[in-house]
């Protein structure tokens, strides 16, 4: 007769195997299951990924944050298109602030995509980058590229939110190469070539020719000439500066002659003005001293008599000699060099 089987025995086993795999999940997975300081991203890399391997560190500009968890590739059966979808973990622990503190957690999915909204519109993007030349390992580097457009594939995979990632440095060099090669190959070389050859057999031909002798000895005749006419003007204006340096002197010489006489004539000059001004003031009190008199005498002379006329006369006279003597104070020059009309 078989014995029952003991609840108590069952039960307990049962705990015991879910205490194990527990123990183990967090031993060999590191306790990732359980680790909210983690942010997972996918990454779409429109290149090879050959050197690229899980574990590969992440890097932003320079600085581990995390590592890659999973590399797949999808087939678009529509468009026969293939998608590298790269896995990335980033460690918050990795990233602090400037006062020291922890980025706050992302607990929800419109957090995490407003924390990478963030990070986009700062100019990161995701780029593979070779470890070593040696190995051709890549990395995964996050760094800022504000002149490159944030691509994004919108394709759901896993539910993780999308990165944008751009082209490998070869890979830009290699198209750049390419598209200069295209260009060049478009180009009409060989009717380049024959144009350029035909140009240097005209220009070889015209060297030789008949009219480019005669121009080369045409020229060497009048560069002699030339010479000729330098050597001859050399010889002449040597007397002529040396004339023309006297006349300048002798000028300068009667310029300053000129000055002395005319201020010498204005120094003599001032007392005879001076002179002739009193004698025209004591002129001028008499001729009104005698106009006076003949107003007084007016009915028996009359207006048409020879004494009226006399010392009308006069008076035109004296003013003529005062004006006279104003110009001649302000410009004692004129008697030497005349009146200007």
């Amino acid at each position: 007769m078989s014995k029952s089987v003991n609840p108590l025995a069952i039960g307990g086993f049962t705990v015991g195997a879910l205490a194990l795999l527990v123990t183990g999940l967090l031993l060999f997975g590191g306790g990732q299951l359980f680790n909210t300081d983690k942010a997972r991203f996918v990454i779409y890399f429109d290149t090879s990924l050959n050197g690229l391997d899980i574990g590969a560190p992440v890097k932003m500009q320079g600085v581990k944050i995390g590592e890659v968890v999973e590399i797949a590739i999808q087939l678009d059966p529509k468009t026969i298109k293939t998608y590298k979808p790269v896995v990335i973990v980033i460690d918050r622990n990795a990233l602090t602030l400037v006062d020291g503190g922890k980025i706050p957690k992302a607990l929800t999915r419109a957090q995490q995509e407003m924390n990478r909204d963030n990070l986009v519109k700062a100019g990161f993007r995701a780029r593979l980058e070779t470890q070593s030349l040696l190995t051709g390992l890549l990395y995964v580097d996050l760094d800022v590229y504000p002149d490159k457009p944030p691509l994004f594939v919108d394709l759901d995979y896993k539910g993780l939110i999308e990165f944008p990632g751009i082209p490998k440095t070869t890979d830009e060099l290699r198209e750049t190469a390419e598209e200069v090669a295209k260009k060049l190959r478009a180009l009409p070389l060989d009717q380049i070539v024959q144009d350029f050859a035909e140009s240097l057999k005209e220009i070889k031909n015209l060297l030789a020719s008949e009219d480019v002798r005669k121009s080369r000895v045409a020229l060497a005749k009048t560069l002699e000439g030339m010479d000729k006419t330098i050597s001859t003007l050399n010889r002449n204006l040597e007397p002529l500066l040396k004339d023309t340096s006297k006349t300048l002197q002798s000028t300068n010489l009667l310029v300053q002659d000129s000055r002395a006489m005319v201020r010498d004539v204005h120094q003599d000059i001032k007392p005879i003005l001076a002179s002739a001004d009193k004698t025209l003031s004591t002129a001028t009190a008499a001729l009104n001293s005698a106009q006076d008199s003949m107003a007084k005498v007016g009915d028996a002379i009359g207006s048409e008599s020879a004494l009226n006329e006399t010392l009308e006369s006069l008076r035109d006279a004296s003013r003529s000699i005062k004006n006279l003597t104003d110009y001649l104070e302000r410009h004692p020059e004129s008697l030497i060099s005349g009146k200007d009309n």
